[in-house]
């Protein structure tokens, strides 16, 4: 049997692919389970920049795995949610590489990722009404929070799709590439992620996603709290020196 979740580790990105195409790569808990590991590996390990998370022949993933549910298997791991990603993605970036179907709790892993790249094919949606489900692995909380509020309504409540085209003009998503090559612009994305100094770059990521909670008093107080080990790190001298001296910084990460 093939591992539901593979791993590549190249010039600091780590490519996750959804490895279960027999299934539409849908969530099982083995598959929870991989992820989940894959993450931990990702924020532990100071060389990796960027993660990339993607799907395995030309789906990104189908949502959960109904025949699993119905025999009883929740693909939830403790600490991480559903498709062990939700309830706490990585500190490191992650990008979401769409091929075909991002649905339901698929769609909810990609809207768990800071940024997207799909296909011009892609497809988006959280159809759970049409099951008698309901979007409960972020979907419905994280779509407020990245579309108008009506239309994340209107895609919770009829459980319609949308199409890459749609999902770029609402700015739901970041690129669209041609079909067949989502992985390799989101490959070019985390390069340039990857490029930037790795201290900076996590806790810049921290800031954007923690900040939606702050209120005005306390924005910049919370702020200084997270970014002025930024500041007094040796990254940072470097920096200013290389554009000084016109080279490329030597990023240590701290």
């Amino acid at each position: 049997m093939s591992d539901p979740v593979l791993i590549d580790i190249h010039d600091g990105v780590m490519t996750i692919t959804l490895n279960r195409p027999d299934a539409k790569n849908a969530v099982n808990l083995a598959l929870a389970q991989g992820v989940a590991a894959a993450l931990d590996q990702l924020d532990a390990d100071d060389s990796i920049r960027a993660g990339i998370i993607t799907g395995a022949n030309n789906t990104f993933c189908s949502g959960m795995d109904l025949k699993a549910f119905v025999s009883g298997e929740v693909p939830y791991v403790k600490g991480r949610g559903f498709g062990g990603i939700v309830e706490a993605p990585p500190k490191t970036p992650l990008i979401a590489a769409v091929e075909g179907y991002a649905l339901a709790g698929g769609f909810e892993l990609a809207l768990s990722c800071d940024l997207i790249v799909a296909a011009d094919t892609a497809k988006f949606g959280i159809p759970e009404v049409k099951r008698g489900l309901a979007a409960a692995a972020g979907g419905l909380m994280r779509l407020p929070r990245q579309l108008p509020y009506r239309l994340a309504m209107e895609l919770a409540l009829t459980g319609d799709f949308l199409d890459a085209s749609r999902a770029l003009e609402l700015g739901l998503i970041n690129e669209v590439a041609e079909s067949g090559q989502a992985l390799v612009r989101a490959q070019a994305l985390a390069a340039r992620i990857a490029a930037n100094g790795p201290l900076a770059v996590k806790q810049s990521k921290q800031v954007v996603v923690q900040s939606q909670d702050w209120s005005t008093d306390e924005m910049f107080a919370k702020q200084q709290a997270l970014v002025q080990e930024v500041f007094a790190s040796e990254d940072a001298m470097e920096g200013a020196t290389a554009f000084a001296e016109k080279r490329l910084p030597n990023w240590k990460g701290r």
